[in-house]
Formats: structure tokens, C-alpha cells, sequence
């Protein structure tokens, strides 16, 4: 059963929908910057032509849809001037097999079946299914790193711990404080964050990972909240890689190693 425009007005139901595809877009990407493009760029086209409202199976795959016709035409450019691990990330898509991660970010974090990936991409379920597979095989490929771990829940903390040593990865710290955080940082700089946006003390996850970005370089970030709508508005400087709650391992690995992907060439360097 389709789903059209007139069930409910368009402009509201992309609304709703567009936090999910900017955490989307910047998975994809690594950059804020460049995935919120992406998706301005796909409200744009969605303003002349709004016909695959009319024959997706939902408004979400009708939104992801429009994006990735967009995204396979235009390929993943750089834009003239971007650096750090916007950059890398191109650098590094450029070298996988196409459209395997797109597959992966659907699956696991956008949690979309494998028919409705299909349906997406405008290809086979057992194309679909195949994608997803290499994709997981290539991301084995990425070079193991430290992370830090700001969560103030103990039995999530241990939980995310044992997730991340399974993947190959040293965590360097758990902090459940602002200013823990910021000393573990300053002890060992981190390949990569993992942070919940409320402490123990009531602290700001984001506040914590901003000061130690400050003072440590770019690194990627992996936020976690149960609110991820609050930080996908696009008004501010917001990370590239979201999981919102309750998580489940696989999103959890997906994050990580799709971050430890982008970060991969500046741990080499450094090594």
C-alpha cells in the first residue's frame, strides 16, 4: 500500500523525517557539513517533483529514495576548501566497493529491512543482501584505535566497553564527568569519543567532548541520546554520527566502525 502526499501535508511529514536523514547523510559523509548539503539538496529537487511520494511504500523510503538518486548521480564531491576528516571521508569512499555502505547505514542505524533498502536503491533484495555483506567484510578493514567512553550509566558504560574490544579497539577511559572526561582526553588523546549528552553531575556530554576537541584537534564523535531530533537541527556545530536509545549492538558497531573508517589515515600518520 502506497502512501501519498495527501495522507497528512508534505511539508509536515518531511519535517518529521529530516532529522533521520541528516543523521543519515552524515554517517554517509563524516561531515556535517557535507551531509547536511546532501539533504538540502534533496529538499530542493523534492520541490519540483513530488511524485515518488505516489509510489513508495512509505514517506520515509520516498525521502531516503530521492536522496540517494541524488547521491548516485552526483557521486560524494569535496567541496573546494574542506579539510580534516570531511576530506578523509571522501578519500576513503572513494576506495569501496559502491553503494555497500549506504546498505549497511540503512540497515543499521536507519534499522531499514533489507526489502525496503532495495526498494531505496531501486535494486534486487538479494543485491541488497549481498551489499550488506561486503560491507561488513571491508569495514573489518579498518585500523584499530583508542577510544574514549563518556557515560555515566555503569552497565552501559561496561556495555559499550565490551562492544568496542570486540571490534579490534583500546578504550582508553570511561567518564561519567565533565571533567573527567576532559583529564582522560588529556592523558591520552583519543582516535576516537563515544559520549552520552547528560552526566552524572549534570554535566553536557556535548560540552565535554567540545572542550577536548578545543584543545586536542579534530576527532570524530559518536553521540548517544535518546533525543537525536535535538541534535540534528542543523543550526550549529553538531556530529557527523548519532545512535539514538535505546541502541542496540549492532548500531553501536556500525558507528564505530564507520568512524574509525574516516579517522583511519590520521591514526596511521600518527602511528
Amino acid at each position: 500500500m502506497t502512501h501519498t502526499a495527501t495522507d497528512q501535508p508534505l511539508a509536515r511529514v518531511v519535517a518529521d523525517l529530516l532529522p533521520f536523514l541528516r543523521r543519515y547523510a552524515r554517517a554517509l559523509t563524516g561531515s556535517q557539513q557535507t551531509g547536511d548539503r546532501f539533504a538540502a539538496t534533496t529538499l530542493e529537487a523534492l520541490l519540483t517533483d513530488r511524485e515518488i511520494f505516489k509510489t513508495a511504500s512509505s514517506h520515509k523510503i520516498a525521502l531516503f529514495s530521492a536522496f540517494h538518486r541524488i547521491w548516485s548521480s552526483v557521486g560524494a564531491p569535496v567541496q573546494d576548501g574542506e579539510t580534516g576528516l570531511g576530506a578523509q571521508a571522501q578519500l576513503h569512499l572513494s576506495r569501496l566497493t559502491e553503494n555497500t555502505r549506504e546498505a549497511l547505514l540503512l540497515n543499521t542505524i536507519e534499522e531499514f529491512e533489507p526489502a525496503e533498502i532495495a526498494e531505496i536503491m531501486q535494486i534486487d533484495e538479494s543485491e541488497a543482501r549481498q551489499l550488506l555483506a561486503i560491507a561488513d567484510k571491508e569495514l573489518e578493514k579498518s585500523v584499530a584505535g583508542n577510544i574514549l567512553v563518556i557515560e555515566d550509566e555503569a552497565i552501559i558504560a561496561l556495555h559499550i566497553k565490551t562492544i568496542v574490544s570486540e571490534l579490534g579497539h583500546t578504550v582508553t577511559g570511561i567518564a561519567r564527568k565533565h571533567k573527567d572526561a576532559v583529564k582522560l582526553a588529556d592523558k591520552k588523546r583519543p582516535d576516537l569519543i563515544l559520549s552520552d549528552i547528560q552526566l552524572a553531575d549534570g554535566s553536557s556530554g556535548v560540552e565535554a567532548v567540545n572542550e577536548i576537541l578545543a584543545a586536542a584537534g579534530d576527532i570524530p564523535v559518536i553521540f548517544i541520546t535518546a533525543f537525536p531530533e535535538r541534535l540534528l537541527t542543523g543550526e550549529r556545530p553538531e556530529p557527523a554520527f548519532l545512535i539514538s536509545k535505546p541502541y542496540t549492538e549492532d548500531q553501536v558497531r556500525s558507528a564505530v566502525s564507520q568512524a574509525m573508517f574516516f579517522a583511519s589515515s590520521s591514526i596511521i600518520e600518527a602511528s
